[in-house]
């Protein structure tokens, strides 16, 4: 095969408007909303939390500004789910959203934020580019490492009409003010520190080998994929490292700064189906598909690869070839130590659903076409066969 080359496709690239990231930043949140001069405020955030966020709340209140909660995003979200909480934020009527919790519950705030005095229905603005604007403040937190939604242009929702996973895509999705406090993280359980990471390194790797590769993301990639792959294990086994915390949480944050300029591709294409008809977790889809497609992809980009085996902290190899069979070795070793599954068959997903995934896989065409290799429907059900 071609070598694959660096794209000289055009590139676009939206921050947002302000980062902050450290241990403890949250206790400078509540200035921060102040500072925007709003009276009404909607946070959208996780039961667990709700402990650490007292404080903040009753800075807010103390300012004058009134706070609604919502709760109500427990798992990957629905399109059902993201409409019973806009008639809540819409009685609210925020001037400022914040999303503080995982991947979902960011998306979903990121989509209140856009939908709030929109008229266009949620299913106009699914796929890429279709929002119009956003007309109120949005603010992001993450409290996973993760997904790296708090950068990223994305937002997924699965529909409940087809039961597919769909993407919203455009700029006005990014938020105007990010706060990435690693602390926050500090109690996620060790199996969702896990999966999690194992998704955030999935991002950095696959834009990295991505077709559309870029040299400005090349450096969030691989500077990601070394951070977590030296420091996820170590989070996972000892949830009170905070180095280790910290060095993941950048590392998640690096791998958001993927998605939006040229995002994911086969693996991440494959978990669809796992998420949408199996109901897995969208970390432990991809984690459980990614040394499977590592495999067949790396005859396209043999040199990407070995520079990606080098990132994870492998000692080269003879050849390209060589070190980037390292690399997928040192993949699995991860996933591992992290205690995650390894197989299909150990998540319960049975033989014979192995081709339906596959078709269903063929549909998430923004994705595929990233990939370094093509992947048909057979290639689908012979990865899928490999990771049973």
């Amino acid at each position: 095969m071609e070598p694959l080359q660096v794209t000289n496709k055009e590139m676009t690239i939206q921050f947002p408007g302000k980062l902050i990231f450290g241990k403890g930043v949250l206790a400078q949140l509540a200035n921060e909303i102040s500072g925007l001069g709003c009276s009404r405020v909607l946070i959208v955030t996780l039961t667990p939390l709700l402990p650490r966020l007292e404080e903040l709340i009753q800075q807010l209140n103390d300012q004058g500004i009134s706070t609604t909660l919502d709760t109500s995003i427990v798992q990957e979200p629905t399109f059902r789910d993201f409409e019973q909480l806009m008639e809540q934020a819409q009685q609210a009527d925020p001037e400022v959203v914040v999303g503080i919790g995982g991947g979902s519950v960011l998306d979903v705030a990121k989509l209140v934020a856009a939908q709030l005095g929109n008229d266009q229905t949620l299913q106009e603005i699914v796929g890429i580019g279709n929002l119009k604007g956003r007309s109120r403040k949005l603010i992001c937190l993450p409290a996973t490492a993760g997904t790296g939604s708090e950068v990223s242009p994305n937002a997924i929702l699965l529909d409940d009409t087809d039961n597919q996973k769909k993407g919203i895509i455009s700029p006005f999705l990014l938020p105007d003010i990010v706060y990435v406090d690693p602390l926050l993280t500090m109690t996620v359980p060790a199996h969702i520190t896990a999966v999690t990471g194992l998704d955030a390194l999935t991002h950095c790797l696959e834009a990295y080998t991505n077709k559309f590769s870029q040299p400005f993301i090349d450096m969030f990639a691989l500077e990601g994929v070394r951070l977590i792959a030296a420091n996820l294990v170590k989070a996972v086994q000892n949830g009170e490292d905070e180095e280790a915390r910290t060095h993941v949480a950048m590392g998640s944050m690096l791998g958001g700064f993927c998605l939006g300029p040229v995002n994911t591709a086969g693996v991440h294409a494959l978990a669809y189906p796992l998420g949408s008809m199996f109901h897995l977790a969208h970390g432990l889809s991809n984690a459980l598909l990614l040394p499977y497609v590592m495999e067949f992809n790396l005859p396209a980009a043999p040199e990407r690869f070995a520079a990606i085996a080098v990132a994870l902290g492998c000692t080269p190899g003879s050849n390209h070839q060589e070190t980037a069979q390292k690399g997928i070795a040192k993949i699995r070793s991860i996933i591992k130590q992290c205690g995650a599954p390894a197989r299909l068959r150990e998540v319960n997903i049975p033989q014979d659903a192995i081709l339906p995934m596959a078709q269903d896989a063929m549909k998430i065409t923004r994705l595929l076409k990233n990939n370094p290799r093509p992947i048909s429907v057979i290639d689908a059900v012979d990865i899928y066969t490999a990771a049973y």
